[in-house]
């Protein structure tokens, strides 16, 4: 079994549209470079604003 890993270790970006950092998701792991946005909410937000 893979060893647990403190959320401060992992890898941060800073969102597009906010402005905050969010963390490393599993589900991300494939196509880390390409994240832009922290949620799916900034993703849409972003398009509306232009």
């Amino acid at each position: 079994m893979a060893r647990m890993r403190k959320k401060a270790d992992l890898p941060e970006k800073i969102c597009v549209h906010c402005g905050r950092p969010f963390a490393w998701r599993r589900k991300w792991a494939r196509d880390w470079a390409q994240v832009r946005f922290c949620s799916r909410a900034c993703k849409a937000a972003s398009k509306r604003s232009g």
